[in-house]
């Protein structure tokens, strides 16, 4: 059956970090940071708020625009890097702050490409039949693994969640394609080393700072400016549709230059793309239904649009989605 999204939702945290509080933090400065990522601020989590609250918000959001209730939903998705805890999983803290008493729950982590993965994984057991209504979030507080003593990373992250219900919608819309792709032998590019099994947890790790986000940068960008294009080309091949059939683009908010370079690559007019950056940063797995659920606030999206989604992210990984909305 097709499986498209019945509603969206998202939730920024309050506190603002402008460019120029971080200059008061690290040598950098609001032209430089503008220049080279597109970011002039970012949401931060408050003290006592952690993922699962991110994530509620967004939820109850998404219910409300989807016209259902908690208690119907069968499945709940948290896409994140960030959750509360090892475990249990930060989905089966929000299935119990929402009240979803018949839902299933699980996380999963595909890092900044988690929500295309989750959208993928989801829709395909309403596709199945297995269950009808499946909430997908991607939320996360980068704020709490960011070293905000490295300029090269503290000016890139920021914190929020969006959500989508998904369900059931009318033959010829929904989902037309998913391309999911992962390279491990670029895992090292981007992670945080210590806390797992690895390198558990001890003074000596945190001492070492081991249990902060590290990202090789340069690497990161010459990989993100090949994939993100490519990814979503293949995507719209698989749905039988070309470049010029794509109505909005919403991709993964991590740099403006790449986001730039995906949009020359697929030949559309920058109106054509969802930008967000210059207000979150990058957000990880939270970026792209943050960016959905503005699309959708805005009036951006109609019956019958070609939305094209598209991230990459750590592990490596990448994925793209085709939706006629």
């Amino acid at each position: 059956m097709p499986v498209g999204v019945l509603g969206t939702g998202k939730y920024s945290p309050e506190r603002r970090l402008t460019n120029q509080e971080l200059e008061t933090m690290v040598e950098t400065n609001d032209e430089w940071i503008v220049t080279r990522t597109g970011i002039r601020e970012r949401r931060i989590a408050a003290a006592d708020q952690a993922t699962s609250d991110l994530a509620y918000e967004a939820s109850v959001q998404a219910l409300k625009a989807a016209g259902i209730t908690a208690d119907q939903l069968d499945l709940i998705v948290v896409c994140t890097i960030t959750p509360d805890m090892f475990f249990p999983s930060t989905a089966c803290l929000v299935q119990e702050k929402l009240g979803a008493k018949n839902a299933a729950a699980y996380d999963l982590s595909a890092a900044c490409s988690g929500f295309i993965y989750g959208l993928a994984n989801a829709s395909g057991f309403i596709a199945m039949g297995t269950y009808k209504y499946v909430l997908v979030v991607g939320a996360e507080t980068l704020s709490r693994i960011t070293d905000y003593t490295d300029r090269n990373t503290c000016i890139l992250f920021g914190d929020g969640a969006g959500a989508v219900v998904l369900g059931q919608v009318p033959e010829g819309r929904g989902f037309q394609s998913f391309k999911l792709g992962a390279d491990g032998s670029g895992g090292d590019l981007i992670n945080i080393p210590g806390g797992g099994s690895r390198l558990p947890s001890t003074a000596e790790t945190v001492a070492e700072g081991k249990h902060y986000l590290y990202m090789n940068g340069r690497d990161v960008y010459k990989f993100a400016v090949r994939i993100m294009g490519g990814a979503a080309e293949e995507a719209l091949e698989m749905a039988g549709l070309g470049k010029d059939d794509i109505d909005l683009l919403i991709p993964h908010q991590a740099n403006i230059r790449i986001i730039q370079s995906a949009v020359e690559r697929l030949n559309l007019p920058e109106e054509k793309c969802a930008i967000n950056i210059d207000r979150y940063g990058n957000m990880s797995a939270a970026s792209i239904p943050v960016a959905l659920a503005e699309a959708v606030e805005e009036g951006r999206l109609k019956e019958g649009d070609r939305l094209v989604m598209v991230g990459f992210g750590g592990g490596l990984t990448w994925g793209a989605s085709v939706l006629v909305w």
